[in-house]
């Protein structure tokens, strides 16, 4: 029931990379960004790059910005998880052919996967082609999609713009949006819609099978039989319309898809990214924005898009995946009822993707991207070059050796190509996705950014003199024996993190599937990683990847270079465009014309405004409150001591590994050293020690364990003054390793010297240009640590180590380096001794019981080893920001807009009816008024139950005050709210389903930590779990006076753009503090 406090955890990790992904994804909902993939990996470090994508691949949690930054009130979601593996063997049953044959499906093959211990049977329906998995496992967490081919001819945006729109309302469920009302009441773990360059998915998983095949009927319902193909108001809504609220003022363009690319187009990365792809491609598909461009959205017209509903969302061009432990019977009779009303067509046909021809020559291509006046700009420019590697789809072997070329390129700080780019100083961090294949045809892409303009050329020859190197040298043996762990490691763990893993298999899948080719081949690695191994060792690794190298990068002409220039007029010039056709529009309209347009205007708020009939509501089908376990779920903690240090230990099956955290507390650490530990972790991970340099330490990592991270972790404790402020070591290996890693470990933490001014100063760079990506790409992150700062020294932490104070720190850093490393050097060393001490020291454990007792030895001789320095006492951290309202310019088309206030400073005693209201407002309120209704991607509040800020947030708003008037009419709306019994099981049914939050063993096994860190005892969790459940109306009207303070008291932060920050003055001259960041 927690708050998510690991947005508070900056972390640094053995094997960390985050690079820009060329494959765009975009989602349906908000509410799930946090889980969305943006491309398949294996290693489930959020930190670590992917390899082996399609066969090998699971789905990061991470490649969205997080709108559950909204910390909601789930059980705590971890970076890495691991999971029992299934224990099907091959008899596990699948439907019967007689069955099948009966409902008109029939079976083109039928396999056991070893690997996820499932049996998998692909169906085609007779009728209309419809093609079909269903895999039968143990696994209680059951998934559905239904996946469609989607290419678009132009970038209007259709198949995003039409994604978003089938689950506003259809012919079973009539509603406004079926979506919300499955998110507000249901079990789910996994309800969202995205859409690919070329397809687009619809996935739901639940563990509840009741729950699921609700689910999984209302989707097939949106899908098929869509309300939005007859109601252009949903179109105008979701994807684009003009707004003109009366006949004199100026129009302007609204609607949720068009914000949503406005946002993505003010970032740097992403322009790049969609640059690139489409040079890469400019004969196919490939070669025009799926998700649209904002230029050209609003010349899709509503003929259009119905017109590609009819023509794509049809069986003959349907994949559809069950997954899970549900009747392989049922899965058959549920389609059978959708797929028997239809004929087959030619869909399948019309939507092949075809492939694009290689180049005969390289091809340079320059764009500009918008940039804040005043930066020097002479090293903000950006080049990536990119490859297409192939015609034609690779065959299996090859696909796997460059997934591990890619790896061993890229996928550790002490890989070479990473390191030497890095190292360079020509940059300050990496862009580029490596080696891409979700699409049909592979890619690779690297290339640096915060680049000086004559600097360029030298990128370009080091990267090609790099990779020319690494074909004549190959690679050392170290390297391809951590890479070959980790793969190993990962596959043994079987990690999709808070992805259902039956999601991250039918994602993996697809991959081929989508292209007519074997479903099952991406999920059976085993024999052919097998035979990769056994060539490795048989011819060496050079042999392996040189010539890969070579064929695909060095002797490929199909080379795009795309150099990227800062343009601080271009977001003006964009907003002036837009402005000058919008009044072109207005100039040809008459007096009447003008009018029906303001009418037309307010009938469509009119009607994203008022709530659907209770009666409509009631045909989304529902659980009752007797389906909802009484008690929490429970992690077995043992708490104990080893040589006189308080252990936790949970017992639970996690595949014979071992989960370990070692906690410092960072409460003696002086204040001015505080923004100075995120570094402090990167180097520790990233420096060497006196006899290994850091790519022998970080190949050491590779080899024995399963990886290992070191980050800040701090939150408000509920009733206390004093923050929880802790240095959390993560780490995991398998059991016969667990000597390697606690050896590791203090390695890591007491041998490394932080000594390298050198690579002291790439760690800033790289810093320093990750939070300018976080500002442009999560200003709601950044607007809620702000606000967070102004109200709690937790948050004045945090804030100092993660928001706009880092960023500033940071720059101050960069050249602090070159004038003054002695000071740095020291106050690293400081920190050090300050935090790493066997005194006060907790450690967390998590595996099954036998795995735990023989840890216990290797526990011991790692505390034996701890320093025992005596305790300096705690520090007084009194810091806070000024209370004052903040707007934080920054070159962007859209906002971020956020209120808070301490509604405990009111008298307000925590309930757990907060939960469910919270939970309300936002599927409710917030999401018609600053959604649907202001045309925002994303609108929500969020309680952080141990520090007590309420506060609201939005994400790529084209508003600003009025979406604080949104906010500020929240009370008014619970005052007046009238709810049936129904809706209010709903909304409690849907709290619990946050609060149960589906749990792999690790990440119960940390959470159990957190909450032994936070003090939330199991009798809490139990009241606040019956409070839930007998949450009343009355609750609902007696909260409208907590979120009254907020009104009256809250602090606004809002990161907008210069031009409404500009009209916000001019309307309230000083309301805002204003404060450039880029």
């Amino acid at each position: 029931m927690e708050r998510a406090v690991l947005l508070r955890s900056l972390s640094s990790s053995s094997s960390s990379s985050t690079l820009a992904s060329s494959t765009r994804l975009f989602s349906r909902s908000v509410h799930r960004l946090a889980r969305l993939p943006r491309r398949h990996r294996l290693v489930p470090n959020v930190h670590q790059r992917s390899l082996l994508r399609r066969h090998l691949g699971f789905i990061s949690p991470v490649s969205r910005p997080s709108l559950q930054l909204s910390r909601h009130f789930c059980s705590l979601s971890v970076r890495a998880v691991a999971t029992s593996p299934l224990q099907s063997s091959p008899e596990v049953l699948g439907a019967d052919d007689d069955v099948a044959e009966k409902l008109g499906f029939e079976k083109v093959s039928d396999e056991f996967i070893e690997e996820c211990k499932s049996r998998a049977v692909l169906y085609k329906h007779k009728k209309t082609g419809a093609e079909v998995m269903s895999v039968s496992n143990e696994d209680e967490n059951k998934v559905f999609g239904i996946v469609f081919r989607t290419p678009p001819k132009d970038s209007t945006g259709i198949p995003h713009i039409l994604e978003h729109s089938v689950l506003c309302g259809s012919r079973k469920y009539p509603l406004k949006e079926p979506f919300v009302e499955l998110l507000k009441g249901s079990l789910h773990t996994f309800l969202n819609a995205f859409t690919y360059p070329d397809r687009t998915c619809y996935p739901v998983a639940s563990t509840n099978t009741k729950d699921f095949y609700n689910l999984v009927d209302v989707y097939l319902d949106a899908v098929f039989f869509p309300k939005c193909v007859e109601d252009i108001k949903t179109f105008q809504q979701e994807g684009w319309h003009y707004e003109l609220n009366d006949p004199s003022e100026d129009i302007t363009y609204k609607g949720v898809v068009f914000n949503e690319m406005k946002g993505v187009y003010s970032q740097p990365d992403s322009i790049l990214g969609r640059a690139s792809q489409q040079a890469l491609c400019p004969d196919n598909t490939y070669g025009v924005d799926s998700g649209g461009d904002p230029q050209v959205i609003p010349k899709l017209t509503f003929e259009e898009f119905k017109e590609f509903h009819r023509k794509y969302y049809h069986p003959s061009n349907a994949r559809i995946w069950f997954y899970g432990d549900d009747d392989p019977n049922e899965r058959l009779r549920i389609l059978s009822e959708y797929l028997d009303m239809f004929e087959a067509n030619s869909a399948a046909e019309e939507s092949r993707v075809g492939s694009q021809k290689l180049f005969s020559e390289p091809v340079r291509i320059v764009e500009k991207y918008p940039a804040a006046e005043g930066d020097d700009l002479k090293k903000k420019h950006m080049v990536c070059l990119n490859w297409l590697l192939s015609e034609t789809p690779l065959d299996l072997e090859t696909e796997l050796a460059l997934g591990f070329l890619d790896h061993l390129m890229l996928g550790t700080p002490a890989s070479p190509l990473r390191k030497i780019l890095l190292e360079s100083g020509l940059g300050d961090a990496l862009v580029g996705g490596g080696v891409e294949d979700e699409l049909l045809q592979p890619q690779f892409s690297i290339g640096l950014k915060g680049v000086s303009e004559d600097n360029i050329q030298k990128v370009e020859e080091l990267i090609m003199g790099t990779l020319t190197k690494l074909a004549e040298e190959g690679f050392n043996s170290d390297a391809v024996e951590a890479s070959m762990n980790t793969i190993e490691f990962s596959l043994r763990e079987n990690n999709t993190g808070s992805f259902p893993r039956g999601l991250a298999l039918m994602l993996r899948s697809i991959g081929n599937w989508i292209y007519d080719m074997d479903p099952f081949e991406p999920l059976k690695y085993q024999e052919p990683l097998k035979a990769l191994k056994a060539r490795i060792a048989e011819e060496g690794s050079k042999a392996v990847f040189a010539p890969l190298i070579e064929k695909f990068i060095l002797n490929n002409p199909h080379r795009v270079t795309i150099e990227m220039q800062p343009d601080p007029e271009k977001a003006s010039r964009d907003e002036a465009a837009e402005k000058e056709n919008l009044a072109k529009v207005r100039a040809s309209m008459t007096q009447e014309d003008l009018a029906e347009l303001s009418r037309a205007t307010h009938e469509l708020k009119l009607k994203q405004e008022t709530p659907d009939p209770p009666e409509a509501l009631k045909c989304v089908p529902s659980l009752s409150l007797q389906d909802i376990p009484k008690k929490p779920i429970h992690v077995p903690t043992e708490v104990g001591d080893i040589n006189g240090i308080k252990v936790l230990q949970h017992d639970l099956f996690t595949n014979d590994v071992l989960y370990a955290e070692v906690v410092f507390n960072m409460r003696s650490l002086k204040q001015e050293l505080l923004p100075l530990v995120p570094l402090f972790c990167q180097s520790l991970l990233e420096m060497g020690t006196k006899d290994l340099d850091f790519v022998q330490l970080n190949q050491l990592i590779g080899r024995k364990t399963g990886g290992i991270s070191v980050y800040p972790f701090t939150s408000s404790v509920r009733g206390k003054e004093d923050p929880c402020s802790h240095i959390i070591v993560r780490g995991k290996a398998m059991s016969e390793r667990v000597e390697d890693l606690f050896t590791l470990v203090n390695r890591v933490l007491q041998d490394v010297q932080l000594t390298d001014q050198k690579r002291f100063k790439q760690f800033v760079s790289q810093s320093k240009a990750r939070m300018e990506n976080r500002l442009r790409g999560s200003g709601h992150g950044i607007a809620a640590a702000r606000m967070d700062a102004k109200l709690n020294v937790a948050g004045w932490i945090s804030e100092q180590m993660g928001g706009v104070s880092y960023l500033e720190y940071l720059q101050a850093l960069e050249k602090k380096v070159d004038d003054d490393w002695p000071e740095i050097s020291s106050s690293l060393e400081e920190i050090r001794k300050t935090l790493i001490s066997k005194n006060d020291c907790l450690i967390n454990l998590t595996a099954d019981g036998k795995n735990l007792k023989n840890s216990e030895k290797h526990v011991s001789k790692f505390l034996d080893m701890l320093p025992n320095t005596s305790l300096v006492g705690s520090t007084a951290w009194n810091a806070r920001l000024p209370p004052t309202n903040e707007a934080i310019v920054i070159p962007t088309q859209v906002n971020y807009v956020g209120k808070a206030a301490n509604v405990f400073e009111t008298g307000y005693q925590l309930k757990g009816s907060a939960y469910v209201i919270s939970k309300y407002l936002n599927n409710t309120w917030l999401w018609d008024r600053v959604r649907v209704s202001g045309g925002a991607y994303g609108g929500f509040c969020d309680f952080d139950t141990h520090s007590g800020v309420f506060s609201y947030l939005s994400y790529r708003d084209p508003n600003l005050l009025k979406t604080l008037d949104v906010y500020d009419g929240t009370s008014n709306f619970l005052r007046e709210l009238e709810m049936d019994d129904d809706a209010l099981t709903k909304a409690i049914i849907g709290t619990i389903g946050d609060v149960d939050a589906y749990q792999l063993p690790d990440a119960k096994g940390y959470s159990s930590l957190l909450r032994y860190l936070l003090g939330v005892t199991e009798e809490e969790r139990q009241i606040r779990r019956e409070e839930i459940l007998s949450t009343r109306l009355e609750d609902f009207k007696e909260f409208a006076d907590v979120v009254e303070a907020v009104k009256d008291k809250g602090v606004v932060v809002a990161v907008a753009s210069p031009d409404d920050v500009d009209a916000a003055k001019k309307s309230h001259p000083d309301f805002f503090k204003v404060k450039k960041a880029l």
